[in-house]
């Protein structure tokens, strides 16, 4: 945590993008129809600010980093037997659908390393209510657990993807 409290703010990417941002897109926070693949709603917008437009999109796109077994990860299933497209291959699709051009490597690490870093803090935070007493969900003490996991999880990305 401490290593990524100093690099994500010195290594901010350059952009002049400025959104509506959901603040926690996923697919919890979304609403489909029920007889046909669309999706009919958002909800859950207390998180809701102004940011760059990759910031929900890389935080729904997490899913294929984090292990299988974990918050909906999908990393190290079979994706094409289930269906599901690559990262790569998701990714080309929300450019082609957004007229987005090619999102920058560096730019979506970026995202990648913050994203795991704002889910590290939640889970600290959990963990704090657990010894604190005061945490209200009874799977609190496992998600806090997972705090150090997933700040050791956005390092290695930092390190592995944009060569800290």
């Amino acid at each position: 945590m401490e290593k990524l409290l100093v690099w994500l703010p010195a290594n901010v990417p350059v952009g002049d993008e400025t959104v509506l941002v959901h603040g926690d897109y996923r697919l919890d926070n979304l609403i489909f129809d029920s007889d046909s693949p669309r999706m009919l709603a958002i909800v859950d917008w207390e998180l809701s600010t102004l940011g760059h437009p990759l910031a929900d999109f890389s935080y729904h796109a997490m899913l294929w980093r984090i292990p299988a077994g974990e918050a909906g990860g999908l990393l190290g299933l079979d994706l094409p037997a289930l269906g599901i497209p690559s990262e790569a291959e998701y990714i080309a699709a929300y450019c082609a659908r957004t007229g987005r051009a090619a999102i920058d490597p560096r730019v979506w690490e970026f995202c990648m390393a913050y994203n795991l870093f704002r889910i590290a803090c939640i889970r600290q935070g959990i963990l704090k209510r657990v010894l604190e007493g005061t945490a209200a969900s009874a799977h609190a003490r496992e998600a806090g657990s997972k705090a150090r996991a997933t700040a050791e999880l956005a390092w290695r990305q930092v390190e592995e993807h944009l060569g800290a």
